[in-house]
């Protein structure tokens, strides 16, 4: 399961059992009147929906403490975009002519005259500066002083049998700042909590799978075990290693030597060092090289119990062994958070940016979409936009429920994949045969039924859905244009006549089924920690897949920079270089047998002996073509040679 910043709680799809949890923030851009005096410019997004008259408590006390950050807009906001778009498509004169950071930076980002003005402004209204970076200005300060900067009240509402404070209309900033302001965040406080400085806890209770296994897709048959679509039916994988995955998804000679990859999570494994050298050795993966593994940490950690930190480290794990597995040669750097909130994520982002650390960004976390108000999406937007002018891609997972439906009783896909700048990697269920052998791929989505008492049959076959690949139609997201053509109009005009963005773009291996063997250290039930092996899936896999194997098409690509990918990997759709996933790739109904332990780790507790059927995904379908579950499809042989006649 890919990590979830909203349920602040981070792992990965072990034994796609653990539910991610949100809440339900509305997303809406209300009307908003400025203040009477000077004129002032609307900062829209700003007030949720949920602050609605009916909810209202009143006033929040002049004297509460408000903690919060002006997003800097720049100075060319619009040429920014524009730049954007046109150094990454393939059809424009200016591809391939990225910027330093210090070049764009120079160009569009806010000048020390604009960041004075902003400043000014605040303390002007009382407000105290707390740090200043090249994207925003944190401040301090109480409800009366953020009431007179932004001009709007400070109101309490109830939500969810919960008070929080939030703005009864839209923030704005003065006009004479000149537009200086992107957005602001931080006046409503829901969900959050208060931060502190905290240590990182030890490693999460150990998980592992049991067995029996196969050690590629059907070499294990599970003949004692009642048939499923009219035959006896493999037992899952143990776990693919790099070498399959390698050969499956085409990377030839390549390793992506010179090429550099970042992740971003929360928090830092303290083993990760050690579990990725022991998990390269065991697998016949490449040996880290001197300087190849890096990590650039905040200071401190906040929110450590809130966010599950511990969970996170398994993410980190995942990302790191994945990407090395597939491109041994790349140089990886791990960007950890402060915490799972969107401001700490923003400021790991915005690192990899400001300082150029990577060419090539894996995401394995996100949120609903109903839970990204305008101002935050504002803000990921600006990030993307100054890595797209530096050649920087970003790749995020696109999530692990379907439609969102079983998780939120809403239909909606996931953010930040949702963002036009983002590439949204969906996920696939993959056999790998004999041999590493490709054999065929189906959209990832999983239906379970459990061994009935007698053994003789699976109980209400297939059995409910548990998780799969996101995707769907953005409700907030217009259409970007290098989906025009390529995206079915019916999916495009789902939630809008003048279309939206639908995710995902591509995909890889996600199904834990058919899953990734992940070696990390974990605390034991005797309270040891020592280092294991599991499968594991989610998009949190497919997202440095596919990150890994851009790695390799850099390579390929003389080394130069692909940077924002999407309108690159559209201008090749229908082409070879795809496996065109569909949830029927050979004709029947498709399943594998699983045994499990109860308690997660051992037999003492029991055995759980299920079926799950694969190419279920919620109401969504991998279908002939572009599909919201895999996107233009799953990268072929031909893929990452597809790079090398552009030297």
């Amino acid at each position: 399961m890919r990590s979830n910043r909203a349920a602040l709680r981070a792992g990965a799809s072990m034994a796609a059992t653990l539910p991610m949890i949100a809440g339900a923030l509305a997303l809406g851009i209300p009307a908003a009147h400025a203040a009477d005096g000077p004129a002032r410019d609307t900062l829209a997004g700003t007030r949720p929906a949920w602050a609605t008259a009916k909810a209202d408590k009143g006033s929040t006390s002049d004297s509460a403490k408000v903690s919060a950050r002006v997003y800097l807009a720049g100075r060319d906001a619009a040429g920014l975009a524009a730049y954007a778009k046109s150094v990454s498509d393939p059809g424009s004169p200016a591809y391939g002519k990225y910027l330093s950071a210090e070049q764009a930076e120079a160009r569009f980002g806010a000048t020390p005259a604009q960041v004075a003005a902003v400043r000014s402004w605040l303390t002007a209204a009382g407000l105290k500066v707390t740090g200043t970076s090249r994207h925003y200005v944190a401040v301090s300060g109480d409800v009366a002083a953020v009431e007179k900067a932004f001009g709007t009240q400070l109101h309490n509402y109830a939500k969810g049998g919960k008070t929080y404070r939030a703005p009864s209309g839209t923030a704005s900033a003065p006009a004479s700042l000149d537009g200086a302001v992107l957005t602001v965040t931080g006046l409503d406080n829901a969900p959050h909590k208060a931060a502190s400085k905290e240590q990182l806890p030890p490693p999460d209770a150990v998980f592992k799978n049991s067995g029996p296994f196969s050690s590629y897709y059907g070499s294990n048959t599970a003949s004692t075990l009642p048939s499923a679509y009219g035959k006896k039916i493999p037992y899952a994988v143990q776990g693919y290693t790099g070498k399959q995955l390698r050969a499956a998804y085409g990377a030839g000679g390549f390793t992506g030597k010179g090429v550099r990859v970042a992740i971003t999570d929360a928090y830092a494994s303290p083993t990760i060092a050690f579990d990725a050298a022991t998990y390269a050795k065991a697998h016949g993966d490449a040996s880290w090289k001197t300087g190849q593994l890096r990590q650039v940490l905040p200071a401190d950690y906040t929110r450590t119990e809130e966010c599950g930190a511990a969970g996170w480290y398994g993410e980190e794990t995942l990302d790191v062994e994945a990407v090395h597995a597939v491109a041994p040669a790349a140089n990886v750097t791990y960007v950890g958070a402060a915490s799972c909130y969107d401001d700490d994520l923003l400021d790991s982002l915005s690192k990899v940016v400001d300082n150029h650390l990577a060419d090539i960004v894996s995401n394995s976390w996100g949120d609903i979409e109903a839970n990204q108000t305008p101002d935050l999406a504002a803000a990921y937007d600006q990030v993307f936009q100054f890595g797209a002018v530096e050649g920087i891609g970003f790749y995020f997972s696109s999530g692990d429920n379907g439609d969102e439906v079983a998780n939120t009783g809403t239909k909606q896909v996931d953010t930040p994949a949702n963002s036009a700048w983002v590439t949204a990697v969906g996920g696939t269920s993959l056999a790998v045969g004999k041999n590493d052998k490709y054999l065929w791929e189906t959209g990832w989505g999983t239906d379970k039924a459990s061994l009935s008492a007698d053994g003789k049959s699976w109980t209400d076959f297939p059995g409910a859905y548990t998780s799969g690949a996101g995707g769907g139609t953005s409700r907030t997201v217009a259409q970007p244009y290098y989906q025009k053509g390529v995206v079915p109009k019916a999916l495009a005009t789902a939630n809008n006549a003048a279309g939206n963005r639908v995710v995902p773009d591509i995909a890889a291996i996600a199904d834990p089924n058919t899953g990734f063997k992940v070696g990390q250290t974990q605390t034991f039930a005797d309270g040891t920690q020592q280092y294991s092996e599991y499968r594991i899936g989610g998009t949190s896999l497919a997202a440095p897949v596919i990150a890994a194997v851009q790695a390799l098409a850099q390579e390929a690509h003389g080394g130069k920079a692909i940077g924002f990918a999407n309108p690159s990997i559209y201008s090749k759709y229908g082409s070879r270089v795809y496996h065109d996933v569909t949830d029927n790739p050979t004709g029947s109904g498709l399943a594998v047998a699983r045994v499990d332990f109860a308690n997660g780790y051992d037999a003492t507790g029991g055995l759980l002996t299920s079926v799950r059927s694969l190419g279920k995904d919620s109401s969504l379908s991998a279908v002939k073509g572009y599909d919201d579950v895999t996107g233009v499809g799953s990268p072929t042989n031909g893929y990452v040679e597809s790079y090398r006649s552009r030297r």
